[in-house]
């Protein structure tokens, strides 16, 4: 039965003899029931009404028209799991995550496994619902998240943040765009070319020159010719990826310039390049004047990731400034050697706390168990930001006890640990999924987003892994 009475009722069966008001109300449930009945019950493997024209109006494309259906059901109606199922899909498809959510909660009940199948879309529909939002840094989020996830099929939403009013946001659709595929047919990066702003320019001329698209071959070498600064770093990087290996020497030259701005760009980009050639001057930036310079320098010894970078790195984990010393100190860690723990144990006494997130993040990358613990007493400390670091440390690890702490993150106060916990457990283990599921209903947007990336990616990991076996 599916029809349910309210709890100050009497069952009508039990008050047949009381008057004709309580045989009125009798009348009613029955008939309610079988009018209900036939909608909202189906036998074992028949599909009910409701559900066979949900099932149509899903199929013809009037996801509208399945909402209305689903929200008609009378309050006390159980409907199929079907039905939910196509409700949910819908309400995807309308952009109207927050609703969609809603009915995953009443299709799988707690303790119940999660439906991957439903959950990736669901995911992608968080970040997507939130593209046009008013507030900028929540369209940054959401933009952010799509980079990370670089999706093809949703080649329509990025090419439309190319034309978003923040910069920002521009840039990280163009950087989406590369990250997808899409940047060697996509015309829309290749107006980007031409943006106001040189961020954008520079993310767009990256993903064109990672795409090897050599039609734009003469845009880049205007820039190259014609600009200065970082925007001319970037030409000279696209154009050795579409085989100019004399710009090598241009961007080796630029790490030496006056410019602080033009010798960061160049380092970041010696980093990425990894050529053998180029670690010495990585490593005679470590004595750069300028702080800056000196941890940009220490962040691409990491990316650079050879053993040659453990001497400038030791040198820079003892600059007078905190920000060069905790760079410095996560990169000893990517570079995965094990001899490099002394190194870093003595930096988990740094007086800034900031630098012992970063010492304890190169530990956890290098295997030593202590450093979870350091990471434990920093997630507990009364700045949120150290809070959200020790996030960040602990989310190198697929520890039970990291992912613990993370869990406990996801319910801090601030908004600023919730959102480096949710990051950090993109890469946890599977077990991270129903708390993820959970953050969903975070009450900050960024937040929210940035669950449903890592759970995406959760989920894609997972179905690679099943692919794989």
């Amino acid at each position: 039965m599916v029809t349910r009475f309210g709890a100050a009722d009497r069952h009508p069966l039990c008050d047949l003899a009381s008057g004709s008001t309580t045989m009125t109300r009798l009348i009613g449930a029955l008939i309610l029931l079988l009018i209900a009945a036939p909608l909202f019950s189906a036998s074992a493997g028949t599909p009910s009404r409701v559900e066979s024209k949900a099932a149509a109006l899903f199929k013809a494309g009037d996801y509208s028209e399945v909402t209305s259906l689903y929200r008609s059901l009378p309050p006390d109606a159980t409907p199929s799991k079907e039905l939910l199922r196509l409700s949910l899909l819908s309400y995807v498809r309308l952009g109207r995550a927050d609703e969609a959510l809603t009915v995953y909660t009443k299709l799988i009940q707690p303790g119940q496994p999660h439906d991957a199948s439903l959950l990736r879309p669901l995911a992608l529909g968080v970040i997507t619902s939130h593209v046009r939002d008013r507030k900028e840094h929540v369209r940054i989020a959401a933009y952010s998240a799509l980079a990370e996830l670089g999706l093809p099929e949703t080649v329509a939403i990025l090419e439309d943040g190319l034309l978003d009013s923040s910069v920002v946001v521009r840039a990280r659709a163009a950087e989406a765009i590369g990250k997808a595929g899409l940047a060697a047919k996509s015309g829309a990066l290749r107006r980007a070319l031409r943006d106001e702003m040189p961020t954008v320019r520079i993310a767009a001329m990256t993903a064109l020159g990672e795409a090897n698209a050599t039609d734009v071959q003469q845009r880049l070498l205007d820039v190259a010719r014609t600009e200065d600064g970082p925007e001319a770093i970037f030409a000279y990087a696209a154009l050795f990826k579409l085989g100019h290996s004399e710009k090598l020497d241009d961007i080796t030259s630029a790490a030496t310039l006056p410019d602080a701005e033009t010798r960061m760009a160049a380092l970041g980009v010696l980093g990425r390049l990894k050529r053998p050639a180029s670690l010495a001057v990585l490593a005679q930036a470590v004595y750069d004047p300028d702080p800056s310079v000196r941890a940009f320098a220490a962040g691409a010894l990491g990316e650079f990731g050879s053993p040659e970078g453990v001497a400038p790195l030791t040198h820079a984990i003892g600059d007078e400034m905190a920000m060069v010393r905790g760079v410095a100190a996560a990169s000893l860690g990517k570079l995965g050697i094990k001899g490099n723990r002394p190194l870093l144990s003595a930096l988990t006494r740094d007086p800034n706390l900031h630098v012992r997130a970063s010492a304890a993040e190169g530990l956890i990358r290098l295997g030593d168990p202590s450093a979870i613990t350091l990471a434990t007493e920093l997630a507990r400390h009364s700045d949120p930001s150290i809070r959200g670091a020790a996030a960040h440390a602990l989310s190198a690890s697929a520890d039970k006890e990291a992912l613990s702490v993370l869990q406990t993150l996801l319910h801090d106060q601030q908004p600023l640990p919730r959102l480096m916990a949710a990051k950090g457990l993109r890469k946890s283990s599977a077990g991270a999924i129903p708390f993820l599921v959970e953050a969903l209903h975070d009450s900050d947007e960024a937040v929210r987003i940035a669950t449903a990336g890592s759970l995406f990616q959760q989920l894609a990991r997972g179905s690679s892994s099943k692919r794989r076996s």
